[in-house]
């Protein structure tokens, strides 16, 4: 059972920056990939960047490629993800997913969810 803790949301200006840090604990965390969603209200949940277990490999949604940058650090047991340039559109809860099958990159499919964490971005 792997538990997974996000920190780093607030509010910000547009034009901004934020980290977003996720900790994870309960399981070998080199296992897994892992990403990042978002949920806006009223709107499914997305996805928003991906990276492999090896951290070699990194995913992202188009909306954010070039602002966001996802990252992992597997002797802390940390993925984070530094968002610049952020727009009011990226106000969203973000959850960090955590999943050991190869397959599970962009869909929702992650075994393990954080609780997520607020960012909004004013005009």
């Amino acid at each position: 059972q792997v538990q997974l803790v996000e920190s780093g949301g607030g509010l910000v200006q547009a034009g901004g920056s934020l980290r977003l840090s996720c900790a994870a604990s309960g399981g070998i965390f080199s296992r897994y990939n892992m990403g990042w969603f978002r949920q806006a209200p009223g709107n499914e949940r997305e996805f928003v960047a991906a990276i492999r277990w090896s951290g070699g490999t990194t995913y992202y949604t188009d909306s954010v490629k070039g602002r966001f940058t996802i990252s992992r650090d597997n002797a802390k047991n940390t993925v984070s993800l530094q968002m610049n340039s952020l727009k009011p559109e990226d106000t969203a809860i973000y959850y960090c997913a955590a999943d050991s099958r190869y397959g599970v990159v962009r869909s929702p499919r992650y075994e393990y969810w954080g609780q997520g964490t607020q960012v909004t971005v004013s005009s």
